[in-house]
């Protein structure tokens, strides 16, 4: 059983271990025989909400948007953390006193409208930050008539007033819609904005939040669709640069999988934080994955690291895979002969990836019977948040 949870337990660090395919196909196309055995995973995962105990309050904002209160609900005292985490119109500031304020460098943020009416009967917008350790978390309500890139700015200088913290090197953000405004108040700061849906500490988070504080506030608005829904547009040709010779699917014991992970610093790609996450598989379980072979394996991982690889999907209706990355850019990144076999792989493999809770991975190497990867990066495809 796999199950996906904020958690404080670290993992540990191993020596890096090759992945073998169980099946080859010449890229883009071209497959031989499909040995892909989906009983080698684990069942269906329980995914788990962000454990309370991780959300820290120490603000209240009622005002403009906030429903009205009463006398005695406005005089009775916050005597604990619990108390503040009942209270649905608290806002959070918070800084891990045991973490070095000058080591964030990254945050993951949030600026959109809630499915919460303010006392003029307008949709509430929020501000959410994070850094991908859940470190520093940050949340400030906004009326609907204050939504531009100087709030914007002006808000994300009070974080670092408020909280001793210098301005981060990078911002990452998952709505294009907003990502006009959030470019144009992180250039004027000195910030790299990244457009990216690797904000999964964010995207977990806002999951949590829409359970435990929006749905519990009284302004909520049941049944309200995202006013900034996330795109899925229509998968585009892949770009030269980023074409491999041969591909497979693969499988790694999870065990392997972090061993890979912890060895990032010396070969391109990138991690996550499975701690963090709570990722918990079986150290035995297998992880699909996608290895990549092509001669040029450098030049190419090299290229894939300066993408923000989200995730790899297999679509078996149009019999090819697709590689996302940034917010909405997808790639078909491979193709095969849609046959009765092929098609059962590639169920197979997303069934195991969901058996894993999303978890799957990318490999580059110079050959498919490589001992080592040039680049590889972990990979976690969750479904878009509900606000």
């Amino acid at each position: 059983m796999t199950s996906l949870s904020f958690n404080s337990a670290r993992i540990r660090n191993h020596k890096p271990q090759s992945q073998k395919p169980i099946s080859n196909f010449i890229f883009p196309s071209k497959p031989i025989r499909i040995s892909f055995c989906s009983s080698n995973f684990s069942t269906t995962p329980h995914i788990s909400r962000l454990k309370s105990s991780q959300l820290r309050l120490n603000s209240i904002s009622e005002g403009s948007v906030s429903v009205p209160t009463d006398e005695s609900s406005v005089s009775t005292p916050i005597n604990s953390v619990e108390d503040e985490i009942d209270d649905p119109t608290a806002e959070v500031s918070y800084l891990d006193p045991e973490f070095d304020p000058k080591s964030i460098s990254e945050w993951e943020l949030d600026f959109c409208s809630r499915p919460i009416l303010d006392i003029r009967g307008k949709k509430v917008w929020e501000l959410v930050v994070c850094d991908s350790s859940l470190s520093l978390q940050f949340t400030k309500y906004f009326p609907n008539n204050v939504i531009n890139s100087i709030t914007l700015k002006d808000a994300m200088i009070s974080i670092c007033d408020d909280l001793g913290v210098p301005l981060p090197e990078k911002i990452r953000f998952f709505r294009l819609q907003m990502q006009t405004i959030i470019t144009k108040a992180c250039k004027e700061l000195g910030i790299k904005p990244i457009p990216s849906k690797r904000c999964l500490s964010l995207q977990l988070w806002l999951e949590e939040r829409y359970d435990t504080v929006y749905m519990c506030h009284p302004g909520f608005q049941a049944g309200s669709k995202p006013l900034l829904a996330l795109d899925n547009p229509f998968p585009m040709e892949l770009p030269e640069n980023l074409f491999g010779e041969k591909w497979a699917f693969v499988q790694l014991p999870f065990s392997a999988v972090q061993e890979e992970a912890s060895s990032l610093e010396t070969k391109f790609g990138a991690s996550l934080d499975l701690d963090l996450l709570g990722i918990d598989i079986d150290d035995k379980t297998l992880v699909p994955g996608l290895a990549v072979a092509t001669s040029r394996a450098k030049p190419l991982a090299a290229w894939m690291n300066g993408l923000e690889v989200c995730s790899v999907e297999a679509d078996t209706a149009r019999a090819c895979l697709i590689l996302s990355v940034g917010i909405s850019t997808r790639y078909i990144y491979a193709t095969y002969k849609k046959t009765t076999a092929t098609t059962q792989e590639a169920e197979a493999w997303e069934a195991a990836k969901k058996a894993c809770g999303g978890l799957h991975f990318l490999a580059i190497q110079e050959s498919l019977d490589s001992d080592d990867c040039v680049g590889f990066w972990l990979l976690l495809d969750l479904p878009p948040p509900p606000v």
